[in-house]
């Protein structure tokens, strides 16, 4: 089993909840790598970025991808920094599965994000930090992504009735 449609982009690109939407329309499971690190871990992403760092973050957060990419049927959305990881991405690009780099702007994502405090990556300066992290991860986004896709601000039925269009699974 692999994931038909794996989701990646930065925070606030709508990965779970277009993830979600998409795999009930097209009757396919859905997972979402952050949510199965919290349950994994019995705690939050930002409280694991608090108590072990962001390094001990992604060493777990390549174990969960790594599962997920054995285990997971449907859609898989990605934590937004998990494909910096060479061996996540390189696992990823074997799966023959299609992956959307949903695209979004600084201006879509704030509002959606509301850069909280539940965004460890994004103290101090939220702004800044976002596009600054976005700007360092797209053209990895790019490279691994086989379908790019500009969510703009659009509502989540209407960025999935496009997808649902779009894919190839």
């Amino acid at each position: 089993m692999t994931p038909r449609i794996v989701l990646i982009g930065p925070p606030g690109a709508g990965k779970s909840s277009i993830g979600s939407a998409l795999s009930r329309k097209l009757k396919l499971g859905f997972a979402d790598t952050d949510t199965m690190i919290e349950e994994d871990q019995g705690k939050s992403v930002s409280q694991i970025f608090i108590d072990d760092g962001e390094e001990i973050f992604r060493e777990i957060e390549r174990k969960i991808c790594l599962g997920a990419f054995e285990e997971q049927e449907g859609v898989l959305a990605l934590g937004g920094g998990a494909v910096l990881d060479p061996i996540t991405r390189a696992a990823l690009a074997k799966l023959g599965s299609e992956v959307i780099f949903l695209d979004v702007s600084l201006k879509v994502a704030a509002p959606r994000i509301g850069f909280n405090r539940d965004r460890p990556l994004l103290l101090n300066n939220p702004r800044q930090k976002w596009q600054e992290l976005m700007d360092s991860r797209r053209p990895i986004y790019e490279e691994v992504s086989t379908l790019h896709y500009q969510t703009g601000d659009q509502s989540v039925a209407e960025v999935v009735k496009d997808l649902a269009l779009k894919v190839k699974i």
